[in-house]
């Protein structure tokens, strides 16, 4: 068997001390193969922000290793981790997390210039993860000139320029509303049909339903993983526009 995309073994997170102590993971395993989309849901203060920033390598856990693409995160030093985060880990925000005062296409190079990508090709991968993501159009607007959900396609291309090897997602539908959501959920099912590995973190159902597997954690513990078929699939040329 292939090795896993993501490996996590008996995760523990503790924050505080004494009887302030709180135990935000208690021993979270869990596997995501190539191709996989998971969803990850729970109620608030169930632990999945902190699961998903320790898979996005935002925050170390106390107890217990992961691997993303093979690569044991907890044995990095800070410049092996800053390279890891950059080329294998895609990150879209529920708050977009553009810079202002840049055009769309200078916030999806943005990944590219940190990793030392010459101008010429940083340019040519970002215009086509825009075009991947429907705003081929819209390369030279600013965040402010554009809607909470071209915001968040721009946010979306921004994760997939560097071609990682896992996406992760907090709530990427958090912020917009109903047309914007189905949008953005398309894109994702584009993703996965293309064979895109996605964790993605989601209180709601009906985002839920898009991902191949539904994994659900109270309290700290995952309590059900389970696969599900998506109720339809991406239109086609849409699949083919995210190979």
């Amino acid at each position: 068997m292939t090795v896993p995309v993501l490996r996590v073994r008996d995760l523990v997170k503790e924050y505080g001390e004494g009887d302030a102590k709180v135990r935000a993971l208690r021993g979270v395993s869990l596997d995501v193969h190539k191709g996989d989309y998971v969803a990850i849901m729970g109620a608030s203060g169930s632990g999945k922000s902190t699961l998903m920033n320790i898979l996005g390598c935002l925050d170390i856990p106390t107890s217990g290793s992961y691997q993303i693409d093979g690569a044991d995160v907890g044995r990095l030093n800070e410049h092996q981790l800053a390279l890891l985060r950059n080329r294998r880990v895609g990150f879209v925000f529920q708050s977009f997390n553009l810079i202002p005062r840049m055009s769309a296409l200078a916030n999806v190079e943005l990944p590219l210039v940190y990793g030392g990508v010459r101008q010429a090709e940083r340019r040519a991968r970002a215009l086509a993860a825009l075009e991947q993501v429907g705003l081929a159009e819209r390369v030279h607007h600013e965040p402010n000139q554009l809607s909470g959900g071209q915001q968040q396609r721009v946010a979306v291309a921004r994760a997939l320029v560097t071609a990682p090897a896992l996406l992760l997602a907090d709530e990427p539908t958090g912020n917009l509303d109903t047309a914007s959501t189905d949008d953005v959920l398309r894109i994702l099912d584009g993703l996965s049909a293309a064979g895109r590995t996605i964790v993605l973190i989601t209180h709601e159902d009906d985002v839920a339903a898009h991902a191949k597997r539904v994994v659900r954690l109270v309290d700290g513990q995952i309590v059900e993983d389970r696969r599900q078929a998506p109720p339809d699939g991406p239109p086609p040329r849409l699949a083919e526009a995210a190979r």
